[in-house]
């Protein structure tokens, strides 16, 4: 099972804008076309151009994405349980290979933003498996059913907006728009509204790419985590600094210390 996927229930919904009282929300899903009219009123008023508005043409309400957000469970897993499922010797492994292929990245990750290789790739490793199970719901839909429906309208209409803005800026084409249940996108799985305040194009392609490249989700990783008070140098076992700094990423404390321990054993076999 997917990490984002697993932790969504404990920490993607928390600290959330509040919108104003103004902006509908709904459950039936009869309204729904009604009601991405007025999205897309709302994306061209702050300044979204038609490739951007260009991909709410043909959406559709998905009952898929609504039975996973109705379905979550409160993760009761000990640490020992998650870890010993999610810290494995592949994980390990496939760490120290990708650290080792693109170690000129790592390094020049570390050197600009002070985060270290081996948690950059434990954070990959646990969310994605660098790259290799991404997810396949269509972000827009996903983030557009979550937007109309009222349970959080006013956390995932915002999302949805960020995530026309990263389809009309061009960083990512809208048939690689895609991810988990919740509108998660690329490798590392940033919520729109990361994408846009944490990814960076380290690749110097003059695009902020995710999906495809393999730099720019190094570079992306690490500044957000130096963006989160990453303290360069500094330890990431609980009781150092920086495992409070990964509270950045995902405030629960069993995921923080599987983190942990799966980057200090990647960093073992270095």
């Amino acid at each position: 099972m997917r990490t984002a996927t697993l932790y969504a229930a404990l920490m993607m919904f928390a600290a959330t804008p509040v919108l104003a009282q103004s902006q509908s929300c709904a459950t039936n899903p009869d309204g729904f076309p009604q009601w991405l009219e007025g999205v897309k009123k709302d994306a061209a008023a702050q300044g979204i151009g038609a490739r951007g508005l260009a991909a709410l043409d043909g959406v559709t309400f998905d009952q898929n994405v609504i039975s996973h957000d109705r379905g979550q469970k409160v993760f009761k897993q000990s640490f020992e349980e998650f870890s010993g499922r999610m810290v494995n010797a592949f994980r390990i492994r496939r760490g120290q290979q990708v650290i080792k292929k693109y170690q000129a990245v790592f390094a020049r990750a570390e050197e600009q933003y002070g985060v270290q290789a081996p948690i950059i790739a434990s954070l990959w490793a646990l969310e994605t498996d660098f790259g290799a199970n991404i997810g396949k719901f269509n972000s827009i839909r996903s983030l557009a059913t979550l937007a109309y429906d009222c349970r959080r309208a006013d956390k995932f209409r915002p999302e949805l907006i960020d995530a026309l803005k990263i389809v009309d800026e061009g960083d990512v084409p809208l048939s690689e728009m895609k991810g988990a249940w919740a509108g998660e996108i690329g490798q590392v799985q940033f919520l729109p509204s990361s994408y846009l305040k944490h990814a960076v194009d380290f690749d110097g392609d003059g695009r902020k790419d995710l999906v495809k490249s393999q730099a720019d989700v190094i570079g992306s990783v690490a500044k957000f985590l130096a963006d989160g008070g990453w303290q360069r140098g500094a330890g990431w076992e609980p009781g150092e600094p920086n495992f409070d700094a990964l509270k950045s990423w995902n405030g629960s404390e069993i995921y923080r210390k599987t983190v942990a321990l799966l980057a200090t054993k990647i960093a073992a076999g270095q």
